[in-house]
């Protein structure tokens, strides 16, 4: 993972003399004054054991081995008390801040296409107190309206201020809050508010008119539409029956001393506080049921491995909010005191896609010091980074790749380098601000090379956590002064992890030198199943007999032997790609397989890459007419390794695709065509032909390798 030293060998070598020298004359003070020792131990020492003391778990981190955590504070144990306790501690501190919009402009591009950009000004602020008053006044609003306690709601919106204001208020009344992605197709965002007999949804100006106006008749409960905007809106050819308010109305209507005056009904620790439906792999998505016990466990873990957390630190949210990851990440921060600046992918920094050349992305603003963000994020900023490293002079590139090299080693001994991060990583870590001191990665597995570029250039420690919707996203989170990559650290201290024998993966909690299995997940975080589907309850959760719940996640993972876990395979054949979608490989296929020019395929996908490839076994007679039509000549394996014919065969697979209506996501970019046929003898497929897909994985690594191009 070291950049390449392109100097030459003799300036090189009185480089690291100089570099060698430094580090003697300073190592022994910084040593002792810096804390690295303390650092190194932390980072070197056990963090789970198994309790039972066997292989298989189950395993819990070292400072919750005789019980474990549900919750932070006593008698906080649902989510109002959580927002109360935070408000009455810190009534006047910043909580939610949103931009002003100054301008908005079209831009006219050198390709003719038009974006609109954006000038923005400062932050406007929200405190604790008045985010608490305004939550109150929209649940008794909501109240009002007619919503009754333990009577679902939905909430369809983007990630901003007012998502988490009419969030809290549905915690305080005991309104079960539905979230829906905001990138979910009309058939899954109707099926999501008609399972739930959802009569009141909360959303945006925008997603109203683009994504729900077109379904509201299919939604026939469905009374009132609540808009989050403050400029009024008419809003005609509306079906009969379905009434519109702005939010501030509802406000209004709730602050009314006779709606205020209204008994609330507090929820239970066991209620439920969001029915959360997942993106879903077939389509039809899954409604996760998570109590508030469930969340005040999960947030309650996630903030133990986040160190120094408290009402100093600014938050940036821009992830959605409808996901695991965002909203448990903010809650955290809302019950340790934290403000919460809102942003988004396009505003995000200066070079952000809607913020206008010369203005300030709200990063370089809000100067955050913590941040939840997904691999592709990071991604995209390791790939501008090393894009622009190319661009400089030669000395200065020179420079950067020494200082890079040199600070590699010294963070893999657990070592700082104060120097090399003021003089040459300063401008690099002003990307997200300057003041980052936290970054957590989730949602999908993070590369070695862009964590490690992470933690060097941006100068702060990246956590990498597991987590599912159904474990709230609490699984495990690695130590910030553990830098190892590719792990995702030891049980958060409100779960703990028990590895499941998988004969036909041929994974075993026996395996040297590291037990391996399926991973099941239990603890108070582990949320109530799926609502109205007792099949994939019974089949994915379990209770066991001292009435703890576990969570089969389906994925493999191997322990360390200092207790960290490593993701190593799927046990399903569904994957998510780096920027959250799920793709199910079996559904491709037997999409794909209808192609005339196809005999066999298998699809694969690498979770911290962005796009499926696929292995295709050709149709030898249709292959050969169409190598025919491109007058392309030569033997069977030759025409199989041609590029010409991979690219027609893609072309046509796409088509083929888009025709049967697959998602961009889920249709190949690229592919191999494999000269010999799939047979048990082959040991490719099983006797009833169905994939071995490690065999197949391992048969053509090199492609792999090859398709997806490295970093």
């Amino acid at each position: 993972m070291k950049l390449k030293e392109d100097m030459n060998p003799l300036l090189l070598q009185v480089f690291r003399s100089v570099v060698w020298v430094y580090s003697v004359i300073t190592f022994i003070p910084w040593y002792f004054f810096s804390g690295a020792g303390t650092n190194l131990e932390r980072a070197r020492r056990i963090k789970s054991r198994s309790v039972s003391g066997l292989p298989l778990g189950p395993y819990r981190a070292i400072n919750s081995q005789e019980k474990l955590v549900a919750w932070m504070h006593p008698k906080v144990d649902t989510l109002d008390k959580m927002f109360e306790y935070a408000a009455i501690r810190f009534p006047q501190r910043d909580c939610l801040g949103t931009r002003e919009v100054l301008s908005e402009e079209d831009e006219l591009q050198p390709n003719g296409k038009v974006f609109k950009k954006v000038i923005l000004g400062n932050y406007n602020w929200l405190s604790y107190g008045e985010t608490y008053q305004a939550a109150k006044c929209f649940g008794s609003g909501l109240a009002a309206l007619g919503q009754r306690p333990q009577c679902r709601i939905a909430i369809f919106c983007e990630t901003r201020a007012e998502w988490i204001v009419a969030a809290q208020a549905c915690f305080m009344y005991n309104f079960p809050l539905v979230t829906l992605y905001a990138t979910l197709g009309p058939t899954a965002i109707a099926h999501g508010l008609n399972e739930t007999e959802i009569t009141h949804i909360i959303t945006s100006k925008v997603l109203l008119q683009s994504r729900l106006k077109a379904i509201l008749c299919d939604v026939p409960r469905l009374q009132y539409i609540i808009v989050v905007d403050s400029k009024p809106t008419s809003w005609p050819n509306l079906p009969r029956g379905i009434t519109v308010y702005s939010m501030d109305a509802v406000t209004e209507m709730g602050s009314k001393p006779d709606n205020l005056a209204v008994d609330r009904s507090q929820p239970e620790t066991l209620d439920i506080a969001v029915i959360m439906y997942t993106s879903g792999s077939t389509g039809i998505p899954k409604g996760v049921m998570v109590s508030h016990g469930n969340i005040i466990a999960g947030i309650t873990g996630m903030a133990e491995r986040i160190p120094n957390l408290n009402e100093s630190d600014t938050y940036i949210g821009y992830l959605p909010l409808a996901h695991v990851l965002e909203l448990s990440a903010e809650l955290v921060c809302i019950s340790h005191g934290c403000r919460i600046g809102y942003s988004s992918p396009q505003t995000l920094a200066d070079q952000s896609t809607k913020i206008k050349k010369g203005s300030k992305g709200d990063t370089s603003v809000l100067k955050p010091t913590l941040m939840a963000a997904v691999p592709e994020i990071m991604d995209r900023i390791y790939k501008n980074v090393m894009t622009k490293v190319e661009e400089m002079s030669k000395l200065q590139r020179t420079l950067f790749v020494l200082a890079y090299n040199y600070k590699m080693e010294q963070i893999s001994k657990g070592y700082s380098t104060p120097l090399c991060d003021s003089l040459v990583f300063k401008r690099v870590r002003a990307l997200l601000g300057g003041n980052m001191r936290v970054l957590l990665s989730g949602g999908a597995p993070l590369s070695a090379a862009t964590q490690r570029f992470m933690n060097i250039c941006l100068c702060c420690p990246v956590g990498q956590g597991y987590g599912l919707t159904e474990t709230c996203g609490a699984g495990t989170i690695s130590e910030m002064w553990d830098y190892s990559t590719g792990r995702v650290g030891a049980p958060l201290v409100c779960s703990e992890i028990t590895l499941k024998d998988w004969e036909e993966g041929g994974y075993y909690s026996t395996d040297k030198p590291n037990p391996r299995g399926e991973i099941l997940i239990g603890g108070p975080n582990v949320t109530m199943g799926y609502y109205k589907n007792k099949t994939r309850n019974c089949q994915d959760f379990f209770v066991d007999e001292s009435g703890q719940r576990w969570f089969c996640t389906g994925d493999i993972g191997e322990v360390h032997p200092d207790g960290c876990l490593k993701i190593i395979d799927r046990k399903k054949d569904l994957v998510k790609l780096q920027a959250g979608e799920y793709v199910s490989l079996g559904k491709v296929e037997a999409v794909l397989k209808n192609c005339s020019l196809i005999d066999n395929i298998c699809a694969y996908a690498n979770s911290d890459q962005s796009y499926v490839i696929s292995f295709v076994v050709p149709n030898h007679k249709q292959l050969m007419t169409l190598a025919e039509q491109m007058q392309v000549r030569g033997t069977w394996e030759e025409m199989c390794n041609n590029s010409q014919m991979e690219k027609e065969v893609l072309r046509i697979i796409t088509e083929a695709a888009l025709a049967a209506k697959m998602e961009r996501f889920e249709i190949p970019m690229k592919i191999r065509l494999s000269a010999e046929p799939w047979t048990p003898e082959t040991g490719l497929v099983t006797d009833a032909f169905k994939l071995k897909r490690k065999e197949i994985k391992t048969h053509y690594q090199e492609d792999i390798e090859r398709m997806y191009g490295g970093k």
